[in-house]
């Protein structure tokens, strides 16, 4: 057993849990707790004393962030796992996994434990508690951005799952598998696993976090198709149902709604969603970020744009889908500035433009440098001068082309005039 057991026991009874709960510092609550556990009875009453035993023992060492001990509790566990049974068993193993994930700092530690738990249950035959704790490591592989041993983990384990029919754990494989298709940027596959979910959700009743995260992923994938409207209805329902549940997911779906709205040129609307009754209760630097984004777009001001990826790096440019939309939104603001810009020239400094858009020069030469590869004017970069020359646009005739139409038809004509008359002739 641990360091921290001592060679004595305690008998497993109420009175030993109560003495634990009562002692003075939390060190001395788990060194009780670990002898309570090493009593060799297993009666029932002394194994259901042992089960209150793990529950706050875990609760102790994850507030102390004793992750390794957690560890090393659930190897120390496996004879007592033997008597107890087997959904009691998968309901420690998964509370001592996710009192792990609570202790900051643990990804890879969460990794290699679920790994040697799969390699305990597959040793053990217990498939039930197998398919849940791999399921989990592909969740933790795929926010390591370990794509290649996710994708192969979940490869095999929808195939087994499938055969066995489990609904509720198929929602949420397909879930991942379509999070990590979007992750490699398959929006194909990654729709495909989402229909998936839905369907296999719709046979069952869905946990409500569970349906929130599924609307969230539908939201995601919308955006990324640019129909903003449609994914802002699926972030709705999505924070609807974090926020009755009081799930840290709900800022993360308010988040999304004010970037939809900032998308479909309504950026007015951000401010009265965040005064909502629904909106204040996430007040926060997340929802401040959504506002600067807002106020920049409705002024089109790009100084404040940039201003407000500096102020919010962690909360714009840290998340990778609001900053690959923003990405978007800046180039686009960019453009139309430069174009209103540059409108009334025919040849013009490029500090002057830089001076006036509130940008570095480089950065303003680049894209313009961009822009007229891109055909967004046409235009030449005079980079001895330091000048931008704006052709003007070579108005094609409408009359050229009707003309061209219109011989090209008389020839026709004469052709067929020729034809008859050489038939006649002969």
């Amino acid at each position: 057993m641990s360091t921290s057991v001592q060679s004595s026991y305690l008998p497993a009874t109420t009175e030993s849990i109560s003495k634990a709960q009562e002692a003075k510092d939390a060190s001395e609550s788990i060194s009780i707790l670990y002898r309570v556990l090493e009593d060799p009875s297993s009666s029932a009453d002394a194994l259901r004393v042992k089960e209150l035993a793990v529950t706050n023992l875990t609760n102790y060492l994850t507030k102390e962030n004793r992750a390794e001990d957690l560890r090393n509790l659930l190897t120390q566990l496996r004879p007592f796992f033997a008597l107890i049974p087997k959904a009691k068993t998968a309901k420690i193993v998964r509370g001592i996994i996710d009192a792990v994930a609570k202790i900051p700092g643990t990804s890879e530690l969460q990794i290699s434990l679920c790994k040697e738990m799969v390699e305990w249950t597959r040793a053990e035959k217990r498939t039930f508690l197998r398919q849940r704790v791999e399921a989990r490591l592909a969740a933790l592989l795929l926010e390591n951005r370990e794509y290649t041993e996710a994708l192969t983990l979940l490869s095999g384990l929808i195939k087994e799952v499938r055969r066995l029919d489990d609904k509720l754990l198929l929602v949420d494989i397909d879930l991942l598998e379509s999070k990590l298709h979007f992750s490699l940027r398959n929006l194909p596959k990654a729709k495909a696993s989402l229909t998936a979910a839905r369907t296999a959700a719709n046979a069952i009743y869905v946990p409500p976090s569970q349906q929130g995260t599924i609307d969230l992923q539908s939201g995601i994938l919308h955006a990324e198709e640019k129909d903003y409207k449609t994914a802002y209805s699926y972030f709705f329902e999505a924070f609807e149902a974090f926020s009755s549940l009081e799930d840290p997911k709900a800022i993360f779906s308010l988040k999304y709604m004010l970037l939809c709205k900032i998308m479909v040129n309504q950026a007015d609307d951000v401010a009265g969603i965040i005064s909502s009754k629904a909106g204040l209760k996430y007040l926060g630097p997340d929802v401040d970020a959504m506002k600067a984004v807002a106020d920049a777009y409705s002024k089109r001001s790009l100084k404040y744009f940039e201003t407000a990826l500096r102020d919010y790096k962690a909360q714009l440019e840290e998340d990778p889908i609001v900053h690959r939309h923003l990405s978007s939104l800046y180039d686009t603001l960019l453009e139309q500035n430069l174009c209103r810009l540059i409108e009334p020239y025919s040849r013009v400094e490029i500090a002057h433009i830089a001076e006036m858009i509130e940008l570095p020069i480089n950065h303003v030469e680049k894209k313009l440098s961009q822009m007229i590869l891109d055909k967004k004017f046409a235009g030449t970069l005079d980079q001895g001068a330091g000048c931008l020359i704006i052709f003007e646009d070579t108005k094609t005739e409408e009359i050229f082309p009707a003309t061209l139409e219109t011989i090209t038809n008389v020839g026709k004509v004469v052709d067929s005039l020729y034809m008859r008359s050489a038939k006649i002739m002969a």
